[in-house]
């Protein structure tokens, strides 16, 4: 059989090989604006005209801006350090001025300041058409009576917040206040109002939390006055307990054991004098003549005097001893004086001995004086050691107190100092000034905003449609979902005129008068529209499917009723005979003959009473005088309830044979699918089925849930008609079934749609 249902040609491979393709997804989504293009230009519209709606009702408002800074340079009037400590200015300070700046607290203080609660901008309506319908709206759900001032302050309050910005540039230590009003003077002055509102917010943070604390460093101070007095108190009492006496910062035992010592010392040394000079004379009396160093070293005039004399007389004893000799009387008499002036001598020198002795002994003396008064000094000293471990205790802890004391004194002076002349690190660097033109609506921008917004709704809607869109549209889908050709898709046809009029001559007379055309006639009446030209698509798949095998009996079905399968039926019937072909076409719906009821409204006999056997063929055939199509009607059917064993019953395929054998068509009509199993027990001896889907409207899943359920009749299922196709939205989906190209090429013979 020529396999028309599977697309094998070269061009349908180069489509499917082109699915791939790294451009696919850009033509898909290109292809979804194509289709939804209506949709997404008149959502895409609405969010342009509603954004032009907003900037002709929305009020101007008018933003001005103060910038503020937060000077890093402390300003000290007085030179010294700040009772609470100066903290470093970082970004994070900064960024808790910010938050300051937000607060609750300042934006309480500018609506007080500047009476905000009785401007109806605040408290009254909103502004705008929005503003105005949201405060009706609040009206009508409201209890009526008057709010009361707290709930003024708090929408005030609300309409402030919405209203003013307060931002950090960059890095800087700069803040900027800008807050938005529809009087442009009104903006100036709150964003100035906000500015003065925080360096007071601020200096009076800081006047009450000096003042807090210098409360605190009064009774601090009171209570280390106390506990300092106490501390001295108690260094003097334990200094007169332990006879500890300060001079010059240095106690009394200390320096009198200082002194003392230094006194024995001295002793010590004058002893040792006094014992060598003592030594000395002693070794001085061996001698019998002390030797002139000696002399010179006593410094004694009478010694020197005498041995001088002693000398001379040496000298002249041994001039006299040489000369007259030893014993002449003048040497015995200069002996016997150098022995007296010897003995004069010595005794001198026994008085400088007992002299030297005396002054030794009394050195000795003194020095165990001095001894004993240094045991008695050190003695005291130690126990005066002993007591100063606690009395430095008590002088550090004295010390201690007095310090804190003073110190806390000195903080109490500054804080008063500060509570006289508050500083704050924020300062006003540029006020705010009334603006000359509005900041809002900013029309451009808005404009934009609503275009893009639109084209994004209008996309996702796009999407959405596209996604939730389970009916066939195009041929590509059918083919893709049902595995099968779709032989033609059939435009949708005006609405039906007198279509129930017999196919007589009165038939045709009153189709002449009516304007509207016969539905079920018109491939007759408009052979060159493009219903027609659909319809000659499925007779030549008919006839190329017939080159492998017999396909003369064709069965026109559906999925659900109303889809437009008897029009198909009738106008292919028709087609077919008024090319000369041998016809007929049978009304095989038994449960909803409206096929006969159309085409032959009086007729009493028909199928059913053939395939009973109570009338002949020839007696029940209908044939229409102009184009010779052969029509068997189903007949009465209203007392029937087993219309698929008819069908089914060897009459039937008798009957069908000899059809087979008298015309060259033999097209019939079948009933829906969904609601009866008619269809299902003609498959032997149907040659092909085709199938009529409407275009748009009928579900993917009930089409495929029903030919899974007929597999016989999937297997000799030509294929499938779209029938019903909008042509204007057909565009869109598949552009090479337009009605341009017919237009176009029929133009000269008077085109109809």
């Amino acid at each position: 059989m020529l396999q028309v249902n599977k697309p094998t040609s070269e061009i349908n491979r180069d489509f499917a090989e082109a699915d791939g393709s790294p451009s696919q997804s850009l033509t898909s989504y290109l292809e979804v604006v194509r289709r939804q293009f209506p949709t997404m230009v008149a959502i895409a519209s609405a969010s342009v005209i509603l954004a032009l709606l907003y900037l002709f009702t929305a009020p101007p408002l008018f933003t001005s801006t103060a910038s503020m800074v937060i000077d890093t340079r402390k300003v000290q009037l007085f030179q010294q350090q700040s009772v609470l400590g100066d903290i470093a200015v970082d970004s994070a300070t900064v960024e808790t001025q910010v938050e300051i700046l937000k607060s609750d607290n300042i934006s309480l203080a500018v609506i007080r300041d500047l009476h905000l609660i009785e401007d109806p901008e605040f408290t009254g309506p909103g502004v705008g058409l929005l503003g105005t319908i949201i405060g009706f709206v609040s009206d009508l759900f409201s209890d009526g009576r008057a709010p009361s001032e707290f709930e003024q302050t708090q929408k005030a309050l609300e309409r402030f917040q919405k209203n003013r910005t307060v931002t950090r540039l960059g890095l800087a230590y700069v803040m900027e206040i800008g807050f938005t009003s529809k009087d442009p003077a009104k903006a100036a002055k709150t964003a100035n109002a906000i500015a003065d509102a925080y360096i007071v917010d601020s200096l009076e943070a800081k006047y009450q939390a000096t003042r807090r604390a210098s409360i605190w460093l009064q009774d601090r101070i009171k209570e280390l006055r106390t506990q300092a007095s106490a501390a001295q108190k108690a260094v003097v009492d334990f200094k007169t307990a332990n006879n500890i006496v300060d001079t010059g910062g240095r106690l009394m035992n200390e320096q009198q054991l200082a002194e003392v010592n230094s006194q024995l010392v001295l002793a010590h040394a004058a002893t040792a004098e006094a014992k060598a000079r003592m030594d000395r004379i002693n070794d001085i009396l061996k001698q019998e003549i002390p030797d002139a160093s000696v002399a010179d070293a006593l410094k004694n005039e009478t010694i020197v005097k005498l041995r001088g004399q002693y000398v001379d007389m040496a000298s002249k004893e041994s001039i006299w001893s040489m000369k007259y000799g030893s014993d002449h009387l003048a040497a015995v008499n200069l002996r016997r004086q150098m022995a007296e002036i010897k003995k004069n001598i010595i005794d001198e020198l026994k008085r400088i001995q007992e002299s030297y002795k005396s002054d030794y002994d009394i050195a000795v003396t003194r020095e165990e004086a001095i001894k004993s008064s240094l045991a008695n000094v050190v003695s005291e000293s130690q126990l005066t050691n002993q007591a100063q471990v606690q009395l430095r205790e008590l002088d550090s802890n004295a010390q201690s107190l007095q310090a804190m004391y003073d110190n806390f004194l000195q903080r109490y002076m500054e804080s008063v100092q500060q509570q006289s002349f508050p500083i704050t690190e924020a300062r006003v660097i540029s006020a705010a000034t009334m603006p000359l033109k509005s900041s809002y609506p900013k029309a451009l921008i808005i404009l934009a905003a609503s275009l893009l917004g639109g084209l994004m709704l209008a996309f996702g809607a796009a999407m959405a449609r596209e996604l939730t869109d389970q009916v066939f549209r195009t041929t590509s889908k059918v083919e893709d979902i049902l595995g099968t050709n779709c032989i033609a898709i059939l435009p949708a046809l005006p609405a039906l005129g007198s279509a129930a009029a017999p196919p007589g001559l009165a038939g045709r007379l009153s189709r002449k008068n009516n304007p509207q055309p016969d539905l079920l006639r018109y491939v007759v009446d408009n052979p060159l529209s493009r219903f027609s030209e659909a319809v000659r698509s499925v007779k030549v798949a008919v006839d190329l499917n017939a080159i492998v095998r017999e396909n003369r009996v064709l069965a026109t079905t559906s999925t659900l009723p109303n889809e437009g399968k008897s029009t198909l039926s009738t106008n292919l019937a028709q087609l077919m005979a008024h090319g000369g072909a041998r016809v007929i076409l049978v009304d095989a719906d038994l449960r909803n003959p409206s096929l006969s009821r159309a085409l032959v409204p009086d007729a009493k006999t028909g199928l059913v009473d053939v395939v009973a056997q109570k009338a002949k063929l020839e007696d029940v055939l209908v044939v229409d005088p102009e184009t010779k199509l052969s029509i068997l009607p189903a007949g009465t059917t209203s007392k029937l309830l087993h219309t698929n064993e008819i069908l089914a019953s060897k009459a039937m395929h008798a009957l069908v044979t000899q059809l087979r054998a008298q015309f060259d068509y033999v097209v019939l009509d079948m009933p829906p699918m969904a609601p009866v199993v008619d269809v299902r027990v003609t498959s032997s001896f149907v040659d092909s089925f085709i199938f009529v889907v409407e275009w748009g409207k009928t579900k993917i899943d009930v089409v495929q849930h029903n030919l899974r359920g007929a597999p016989e009749i999937q297997d000799k299922l030509l294929g499938v008609i779209l029938n019903k196709a909008d042509t204007k939205a057909l565009s869109r989906y598949e552009s090479y079934h337009g009605r341009y190209y017919y237009q176009k090429y029929y133009a000269r013979y008077g085109y109809v749609e």
